[in-house]
């Protein structure tokens, strides 16, 4: 298929090539895994298992076990060591990608190489046609939000950076975005500027000398484009006076970064009236996307899950455009393509590309043991994992991927719900994290029920005209017993009358039955809200930035836990009031 690119894409030519995929999906993910095995039958980690040559399903999943990451950690780490870059994968692994970290508070490795490369270069096509179909985009540019942050060389000699730098580094990113008729406002020093908050800055300006060619706005995640226009809210007077004078702000102080924006940027006194008209007659910023760049079609990132809260504000800047929701995958590989683009992006729903990999799914039933979450990797409390073509609508699964990079039978993590088939392959919607818990005893919360409690309780905040700005969680197990803790950062300075309902809110919307019994007996103590000074996540995002994460990737950790003390402590030293729940 990439062989195949001409100067634009034809987006009939690939929806006819998904729906030839789709039409019998069962027999593409035999034929998937027929051709992973044969490649790489002869690694010393297939070996080990005995499948000697056989690559049928059922002999597969018989003679090779359900992994999470810890147990392939070792042989990664051989691979990045140059110890032996073969031990996954018949071709050598060359690159290694980072997560982005937020999950564990440390980013985990994972293979990279060509396949998953052409795998995401498949789903942004895949998508762009269905996309395109209902919002037509002509020759034009997109405003990204896209960083990448540095790649390095591992011990091995092996290049490593983040899973969003291992792809935009690629040739084939900007050829596919050509194509698609999206190339980038920004130059490729900005993309690959060494501080984020310069680029940022540069992507803004970009965007604004081109405003009338732009017709996407997008970012990996949601949170990307939230806060470029948060920060836009800080420095829209000097972007209008850098255009007014031809000039750029003295706050780029990177020599490339400069010299790449000097080519682009001329003195505009019209433009710059433009702007400033526009913003200064903006109430509240409501509609500020729509305002400044006004050909835009709709606005596209991931927007699911951890990204749904962000969601409020993001509609508050786009105003009456469409907000689409991005692909779903991860740092390990890519799972579906967004085929509905009308569905609001909690209704989202990724059609599984069934060539991409190889698919297997755990049913969970809500009698699973109570401590079951605790043990993920026990399979005597599992049910058996089922095939891609054989899941049920409305069932919630955990996914199973085996792809082309080294991953055999690894789990995911995810939580989905089958919404529907799309021909013969399953539609998923994005559930949960399935590791992302707050539990004491024999309470269970996931991020999900998480994420509605805040959205319930900020509704208190609305009513004063305020908004929760970002949140996170942990559990204090410092007390007897033990209790949520609850973390806000909010847009302005509300009554402590107002906080002590938002606390007591967010108490009683944990309505899992183990958190409510818990409570009424007090085996789990009276849930606290803490909050922070304005700028404390934007402290874990330069923490995590620090780090080498890519702010492409950066996700708020919803859950922060006992070995992730960096911020912990961060929170810790930014608390500035705490609300202690009386609802039980």
């Amino acid at each position: 298929m990439l062989e195949r690119m001409d100067e634009r894409l034809d987006p009939v030519a690939v929806i006819e090539e998904f729906e030839a995929l789709t039409r019998d999906a069962g027999r593409i993910q035999r034929e998937t895994l027929q051709k992973i095995l044969e490649e790489n039958g002869e690694t010393e980690y297939l070996r080990r298992w005995r499948l000697n040559g056989r690559t049928d399903p059922d002999t597969f999943k018989a003679c090779i076990p359900l992994v999470s990451h810890k147990d392939l950690e070792p042989y990664i780490q051989c691979i990045a060591d140059g110890k032996n870059p073969s031990v996954l994968t018949g071709k050598p692994i060359t690159t290694i990608s980072l997560s982005s970290g937020t999950t564990h508070g440390k980013p985990k490795f994972v293979p990279f190489n060509d396949e998953l490369m052409e795998s995401t270069m498949q789903i942004f096509k895949t998508s762009f046609a269905f996309r395109n179909r209902e919002y037509p985009i002509g020759n034009g540019k997109a405003l990204q939000f896209i960083y990448s942050s540095k790649q390095f060389k591992t011990k091995g000699g092996l290049t490593a950076g983040t899973a969003t730098t291992n792809v935009y580094r690629n040739a084939q990113f900007k050829k596919t975005m050509k194509v698609m008729q999206t190339p980038c406002c920004s130059p490729d020093e900005v993309i690959f500027g060494p501080d984020f908050h310069q680029s940022l800055y540069c992507h803004l300006l970009c965007g604004l000398i081109f405003r009338d060619e732009v017709q996407v706005v997008s970012s990996t995640f949601a949170h990307g484009i939230v806060h470029a226009f948060r920060t836009f809210e800080q420095v829209w007077e000097e972007l209008v006076t850098d255009i007014r004078e031809g000039s750029l702000s003295s706050r780029i102080t990177v020599p490339s970064i400069r010299t790449a924006i000097a080519r682009l940027l001329k003195p505009d006194p019209e433009l710059a009236d433009s702007i400033y008209s526009k913003c200064a007659g903006l109430s509240n910023w409501y509609g500020l996307i729509q305002e400044l760049f006004p050909n835009t079609k709709y606005i596209y990132g991931i927007m699911t899950g951890s990204m749904e809260p962000y969601l409020k504000k993001l509609r508050h800047y786009a105003g009456e455009l469409p907000l689409l929701s991005a692909d779903y995958g991860s740092s390990e590989g890519w799972i579906g393509a967004n085929v509905n683009p009308k569905l609001p992006p909690e209704l989202a729903t990724f059609a599984v590309l069934p060539d991409i990999g190889y698919f297997e799914f755990i049913p969970l039933k809500e009698d699973i043991s109570e401590h079951e979450q605790e043990r993920p990797c026990k399979l005597s409390a599992e049910p058996q994992p089922v095939g891609l073509t054989e899941v049920e609508v409305g069932e919630e699964y955990e996914i199973i991927l085996t792809n082309f990079a080294g991953l055999y039978r690894y789990r995911l993590g995810d939580v989905v719900k089958v919404k529907g088939f799309y021909n013969s392959t399953p539609e998923l919607q994005f559930i949960c994290r399935r590791n992302l818990l707050l539990t004491i005893n024999i309470d269970k919360n996931t991020e999900k029920d998480l994420q509605l409690a805040v959205e319930a309780a900020a509704k208190l905040l609305a009513e004063e005209k305020l908004e929760v700005v970002d949140f996170t969680s942990r559990v204090d197990f410092s007390t007897e017993p033990g209790h949520y803790v609850i973390f806000w950062e909010i847009s302005g300075d509300p009554r402590a009358e107002i906080l002590q309902e938002c606390c007591n809110c967010l108490d009683r919307s944990f309505i899992d039955a183990g958190y409510v019994s818990s409570r009424k007996v007090n085996t789990i103590g009276p849930l606290e809200l803490r909050i922070v000074k304005r700028g404390t996540f934007h402290k874990i995002l330069d923490h995590y930035v620090g780090l080498g994460a890519a702010v492409s990737q950066f996700k708020t950790p919803r859950c922060v836990g006992p070995t992730n003390s960096t911020v912990l402590q961060i929170l810790s030293l930014n608390g500035v009031k705490s609300y202690f729940s009386t609802a039980f």
